[in-house]
């Protein structure tokens, strides 16, 4: 089996719909399997896999799980050399898997990998990042990322990241990222401590840890429909989420000082989050910023 892709869905039927097609109707020349976490839909989406991809790996959990967990579920199933962590709002539009596998083949250095992601409407998305520090945490805590951009926050941004060069980088976007699985299953997968938000950069930190590799390349791209499932919660519990996920990052790679600040700060970050939902204040995702 060359390809393991797991998908983690909650509530998204068309577009995982969509996502599985394009799979099934892009991908050539290798041996895939793809799994199918279901996190308690309630719109039919486990439903819609079982009656028109039956040859999906479907769990259909009567709970939400989150989306580390739910990943970790799949992977101890999976018997892929590669396995591929997959947005269910993602769409390919040629053979990627083959060119991302190619890429892995020809580097034992690489754990993980990512390619160029693309907006519904062909617009770059900004899916490259450096390691979160505290200066720039904060800022996004406090929601002044919208309002001023220091160094600090342009660093970890990436914003002078050349997307047309293949490289090695610091962090990549959850939403698509290519994996050596001995690697993944050596470190245990995914930290379940995180429900959902910072469990990617939580991976790719434990990455740079043990020296391996992570690129990106833009030899391909796919379509990402960028946070629909997201999209569905409000701005407040978006934000304990968001929190808790920074909190326990800090906790584990910022130090007890950092960790501190970030806990104190929390109750204003919350504040805000209820302002924005109760005047109805749409914030920028940070691949927007």
């Amino acid at each position: 089996m060359d390809i393991s892709i797991i998908i983690v869905s909650w509530n998204v039927k068309d577009l995982l719909k969509k996502c599985l097609q394009s799979i099934y109707d892009k991908t050539q020349d290798l041996e895939f399997e793809v799994f199918v976490i279901d996190n308690a839909s309630k719109d039919g989406s486990a439903v819609m896999v079982a009656m028109e991809f039956p040859q999906v790996n479907l769990t259909a959990s009567n709970k939400n799980l989150g989306f580390a967990k739910a990943n970790n579920l799949a992977l101890e199933q999976a018997r892929g050399k590669y396995v591929l962590f997959l947005n269910p709002d993602t769409e390919l539009t040629e053979n990627t898997f083959k060119i991302m596998l190619d890429l892995m083949e020809n580097d034992d250095k690489i754990a993980l990998s990512t390619c160029q992601l693309n907006y519904s409407d062909g617009a770059l998305q900004k899916n490259i990042k450096n390691n979160p520090g505290l200066c720039d945490q904060l800022l996004i805590l406090l929601k002044l990322h919208h309002f001023i951009q220091p160094k600090c926050l342009q660093k970890y941004l990436a914003k002078n990241f050349d997307y047309s060069k293949e490289q090695k980088v610091k962090q990549i976007m959850g939403a698509f990222i290519f994996a050596k699985t001995s690697i993944i299953q050596e470190i245990g997968g995914f930290d379940t401590d995180y429900f959902i938000w910072w469990e990617d950069l939580d991976l790719c930190k434990k990455i740079q840890k043990l020296g391996y590799k992570i690129i990106y390349t833009p030899k391909t791209k796919i379509i990402h429909h960028e946070a629909k499932s997201f999209q569905q919660q409000m701005s407040l519990e978006k934000q304990k989420r968001f929190n808790r996920g920074m909190g326990i990052y800090f906790k584990k790679h910022g130090g007890l000082f950092g960790y501190l600040i970030i806990s104190l700060l929390k109750p204003v970050s919350l504040l805000l989050a209820w302002i924005s939902q109760a005047f109805k204040i749409k914030s920028k995702t940070q691949s927007k910023i």
